[in-house]
């Protein structure tokens, strides 16, 4: 049996303890970019994960006494002179594994036949446009026939509370190619940083600038067999590392600016995701290599509260703590305003300097699904950093095959009361930890992180 096949096994499971049902999955569809020209065709990540199949235009049915029915496109030879050979209903169950296989084209036929006398439907909600329509209209169908003794599903259930939670422990399976990506990035981001100190002890006609080294990440994704990113680069020369989600441009990178570089590559199927920042010249400034060492200890001070027991929220607690002792050192919060270390946690103060969470889950997607807090828990009553009172339930336990990442950060803008040697500069240290029995395993440590290792790698 496939892990695929296991997968769509629990997932039959999980109907039939939920009192019986059918479970409805599309993969993602074919989307324009302009004229006669598509976007690159991403699967589905819920889909692929149950099938390992990766052509559009597919869907997935599993009922609760563990028949799985994938809909797929026909072969067709004329388009698959343009497009590419297709799998085709006659060779999915034996490729697959499933139980049997139609065309596509005869979806609207077969789903409201597939749909009638089942207790319940389960399809991921608002996930498909459109998707709940769909259902709507097929299930209009099986009612129209209740009179010749058809049954109609009498509920419908989120298929994502099913999957998230399989998705969120990963298995060997999982973990091996996690890591296989971890590494390609982590070269991905060693070639970056030599780059750019060979091009500003070389000069180039027009300088170096940050889509140089975003090129330099893509190529090193891809020789390697990644298929693609896994998100959108940031490289961010100097200021422009102070916008979180800023995406690489045409900035020159100077002699003595900072650059962060917040990329990852997708591999079969799976992300990773890792920031470095260094020294666009490879050497930091005083000031640099002071908020450097902070956001260094604030992660280390993460890693050694991710592991089994804790709760999602710790190793933010802990990066947060370091962090904001940090601020109140260096001048950037003063002390006579903002007092000590817990009165600038407990006012927020801090987040004028770090506004983000120090990290996610990570797997299929480089935000993976996966709920946040403990599953069955109550909200409990707490103050937010403007002293009103909420309720909220506590942060999910860490538990072996989770993966998070971990990546503290330190942003400083320009403003009345902040050290103007600290201005413009914006570090973050990011990388893929996965929570196993006695701690966690950093999946990106292929890639120096220690301020001297940057330097010593960078004059190689």
């Amino acid at each position: 049996m496939t892990i695929y096949e296991k997968r769509r096994a629990a997932v039959a499971r999980a109907l039939k303890t939920a009192g019986g049902g059918i479970a409805l999955l599309p993969t993602a569809p074919e989307l324009a970019r302009n004229r006669d020209s598509d976007f690159a065709y991403r699967h589905d990540s819920y889909f692929y994960y149950l099938t390992g199949f990766s052509e559009p235009g597919a869907w997935l049915v599993i009922t609760a006494d563990g028949r799985s029915t994938l809909f797929c496109r026909p072969k067709d030879l004329e388009r698959e002179i343009w497009d590419g050979i297709r799998l085709g209903p006659k060779a999915a169950p034996g490729a697959l594994g499933v139980d049997g296989a139609f065309s596509v084209d005869t979806l609207e036929e077969k789903m409201p036949l597939l749909l009638q006398n089942q207790k319940a439907v389960w399809y991921p909600f608002a996930t498909h446009t459109g998707l709940e329509t769909q259902v709507d209209g097929w299930l209009g169908k099986v009612r129209a026939r209740i009179r010749f003794g058809a049954e109609c599903p009498q509920s419908q259930h989120d298929l994502c509370r099913v999957l998230d939670e399989m998705r969120l422990f990963k298995d060997a399976h999982e973990v091996a190619i996690l890591k296989r990506a971890g590494k390609i990035s982590a070269g991905a981001h060693v070639r970056a940083m030599q780059t750019s100190a060979a091009m500003l002890r070389k000069p180039v006609p027009g300088g170096l600038r940050e889509y140089h080294l975003e090129a330099e990440l893509l190529h090193e994704f891809r020789r390697h067999g990644s298929q693609w990113p896994a998100y959108t680069s940031i490289v961010a020369a100097g200021a422009n590392a102070c916008v979180l989600h800023y995406r690489a441009g045409d900035a020159e990178l100077k002699d003595g600016d900072l650059c962060l570089i917040d990329a990852g590559c997708e591999l079969d199927g799976y992300a990773s995701d890792i920031t470095r920042t260094f020294p666009a010249n490879g050497k930091f400034t005083p000031a640099q290599r002071t908020l450097y060492d902070i956001v260094l200890a604030a992660q280390d001070a993460a890693v050694k509260v991710t592991k089994p027991g804790k709760r999602f929220m710790d190793p933010h607690d802990a990066a947060t703590r370091v962090l904001a002792q940090g601020m109140l050192d260096t001048g950037l919060l003063d002390k006579k305003k903002h007092g000590k270390v817990d009165d600038v946690l407990a006012s927020g103060a801090y987040r004028q300097f770090y506004m983000h969470r120090t990290g996610h889950w990570m797997g299929m997607d480089v935000h993976d699904c996966g709920d946040y807090t403990e599953p069955g828990s109550r909200p409990r009553e707490e103050r937010d950093a403007l002293g009103q009172t909420v309720m909220r339930k506590p942060s999910r336990i860490l538990r072996p095959g989770m993966v998070t990442t971990i990546e503290p950060g330190i942003y400083v803008r320009p403003a009345k009361g902040v050290p103007k040697e600290f201005w413009n500069i914006g570090i973050r240290i990011e990388d893929d930890a996965l929570v196993t029995a006695k701690g966690c395993e950093r999946l990106t440590r292929d890639v120096p992180v220690k301020a001297d290792e940057i330097e010593a790698l960078m004059r190689a």
